[in-house]
């Protein structure tokens, strides 16, 4: 009999998300810095 190999994981997909949540994560942190470091001195 034939077997056909077909791949059973899309590790392309999984690749993509984990991509796009590493930016997002980035990007969350890098406004927080951002919005930390840009209150104004008290007098």
């Amino acid at each position: 009999m034939n077997y056909v190999t077909l791949p059973l994981v899309s590790w392309i997909n999984g690749t993509i998300m984990i991509g796009v949540f590493a930016v997002v994560v980035v990007g969350l942190i890098a406004a927080v810095f951002l919005l930390m470091n840009s209150d104004k001195p008290k007098k």
